[in-house]
């Protein structure tokens, strides 16, 4: 045990071993710097009430102040409109301090407008933690227990939850010991899908997945089993890229811009401190708008709740589609990252602490083999071929994603989701990107699909085939046959695009390839990514200016790619 500057699994763990070394090896972050922001945040909703509907309530959250020792947000010139107006509207403050407003249109019209706007002052700073609080924690405050309590969603008296909080936080003497092992954990163990299953701990457990919701569940479970008060905090990212500068270039960090779910960990000697389990401890960026909380996202489902009561021959029911944006009006960040010797293998990122801890170094991953010349002509490619990062929400307009469920009799309601759309327009702004692939077999290429969805224009799309040079593109191995832009689907919603690579029937043996979409023409074409890196290397995605050489960029999520062909038995 010790006391250091540093985390434990806390920052990026670089897969470079798959690159150009022997064996992996942690490339594990803390971060320092600072990030500020004034931000217009708009949220517009329009409702189709249908027919039959007898009475309609529409709600919303008050974003709050809120004061951390790494997140800050001050809310300023909040507005809620409604049009018409309803013929009742009532504010409340819940038993966790969400201020809620209700709306109520017991006449209904046919359509209904919503328009919500704010200014939010949004600070993150990143100074180096000091915590002495011990594990178990002692002596808690009544208020904290329900933040103990298991949940339909938040199963922390699970068998197999307790099982693996005990197992995880064996012999910890510090709660930032025994949180940082259980966050390691989730990052590692789960893999982000959108839309899951499931939303609960217990699904996230066994089958490895989830969204966000997912992530916060499990991470809540582990932690309120250990006896670490836990809530679920709900709100809004916005797609604001940042950059954190590291030994290699440049790191981007994007988040879809929508709905998100993270959590805060209650520390005796520093309060309520924001974590999002999908990649960062101890902090959330300036990118976050923090609106509720609660024990569990069933609790937390009032802002952008939609419920009503309708006849029981009613032919239709409501719909409602929502736009959220935001505007920086300033935008200050600062942040660079600095190696550790230790750490999980997926992408997690923190502050510098002052803690006593245990270091637990990352196993080594070997890379892909190595197979001799005189072998290579000896394999028989008999044996289909299927690899990459394939799950993502495939034809799903964005636009109308809500799910209407039932409240009663003929009574019905709609709550926000957190579907989002993440995405990048990949034929504009004068920048080429690539996804690498990591092959552990050889395989005899046929194609190569990228999950794309097509706005318009006009033109050709190809995939160029890259050997890795150094954790980069490098040679060029082979270009696809051209596809027309006419034969991508103009429908709402993302769908695989396959490229031709069988005129140069490509043989590819176990190592990592760059994977690059070229284009001619106007085409506007987006190319689905999902958060963190499900497949590859943390630094697997990279992106350059047209007109550079060097691919220094990286950015901290993975394109979804699937590539196909024939391998070995």
């Amino acid at each position: 045990m010790r006391k250091a500057r540093g985390i434990f699994a806390m920052g990026i763990l670089l897969f470079y071993g798959l690159f150009h070394a022997p064996l992996a090896t942690a490339e594990n972050y803390t971060v320092e710097g600072s990030m500020g922001s004034t931000i217009r945040y708009e949220l517009q909703e329009q409702v189709t009430t249908g027919d039959g509907v007898k009475k309609l309530v529409l709600s919303f959250v008050v974003p709050q102040d809120f004061s951390s020792p790494t997140y800050s947000q001050k809310v300023k010139d909040f507005d809620l409109r409604f049009s018409p107006a309803p013929q009742e509207k009532k504010t409340r403050t819940d038993g966790r301090g969400n201020q809620i407003v209700t709306a109520t249109w017991t006449t209904t019209p046919a359509v209904i407008d919503v328009r919500l706007s704010l200014n939010a002052l949004n600070e993150t700073k990143l100074p180096v933690l000091q915590t002495r609080a011990p594990f178990p924690l002692q002596d808690l405050d009544r208020g904290l227990r329900d933040y103990l309590t298991s949940t339909e969603q938040v199963q922390a008296d699970h068998p197999r939850i307790r099982e693996l909080s005990s197992r995880l936080t064996r012999d910890v003497k510090t709660e930032f010991d025994a949180v940082q092992r259980v966050i390691s954990w989730v990052v590692d163990h789960v893999h982000y899908v959108t839309p899951p299953v499931q939303y609960d701990a217990v699904y996230s457990l066994d089958s490895g997945k989830g969204n966000c919701q997912n992530f916060s569940h499990l991470t809540a479970a582990l932690l309120r089993a250990g006896g670490i008060p836990t809530r679920i905090v709900n709100g809004v990212t916005m797609n604001q890229p940042f950059d954190i500068a590291w030994q290699k270039g440049v790191l981007t960090f994007k988040m879809g811009q929508g709905r998100h779910s993270w959590i805060e960990v209650w520390f005796p000697d520093l309060g309520w401190v924001p974590f999002d389990p999908q990649n960062t401890q101890l902090f959330v960026s300036n990118r976050f708008l923090r609106i509720e909380t609660g024990v569990d996202n069933n609790e937390t489902k009032n802002d952008g709740l939609l419920q009503w009561t309708q006849l029981k021959d009613a032919r239709s029911k409501p719909k409602l589609q929502e736009n959220i944006s935001a505007n920086f009006d300033s935008d200050n960040v600062k942040v660079r990252g600095d190696r550790q010797s230790y750490g999980p293998q997926n992408l997690l990122l923190s502050p510098g602490v002052n803690a006593e801890f245990k270091q637990i170094a990352l196993k080594p991953t070997p890379p892909p083999p190595v197979i001799p010349d005189e072998e290579k002509r000896k394999l028989r490619y008999e044996v289909p071929f299927l690899f990459g990062n394939l799950e993502f929400p495939e034809d799903v307009d964005f636009a109308f994603p809500r799910v209407t469920t039932a409240a009663g009799i003929n009574q019905f309601e709609m709550k926000r989701n957190f579907l989002v759309e993440t995405a990048e327009y990949v034929t504009t702004k004068a920048t080429q990107y690539a996804q690498v692939a990591v092959l552990q077999k050889p395989v005899k290429l046929q194609k190569v699909g990228l999950a794309l969805h097509n706005f318009g224009g006009d033109g050709w799309l190809w995939a160029d085939l890259f050997a890795d040079n150094q954790g980069k593109p490098g040679q060029l191995i082979a270009t696809s046959s051209m596809v027309s832009l006419d034969q991508l689907s103009p429908k709402p919603g993302y769908r695989w695009t396959d490229f031709d690579f069988s005129k140069d029937k490509p043989v590819l043996m176990p190592g990592a390839y760059w994977i690059a979409l070229g284009f001619s023409g106007s085409p506007v074409v987006n190319w689905f990514y999902t958060y963190g890196k499900p497949v590859g290397p943390v630094d697997g995605t990279r992106y350059k200016g047209i007109f550079e050489e060097d691919w220094s960029g990286a950015l901290s999520y993975e394109f979804n790619y699937r590539v196909v062909g024939m391998t070995v038995k």
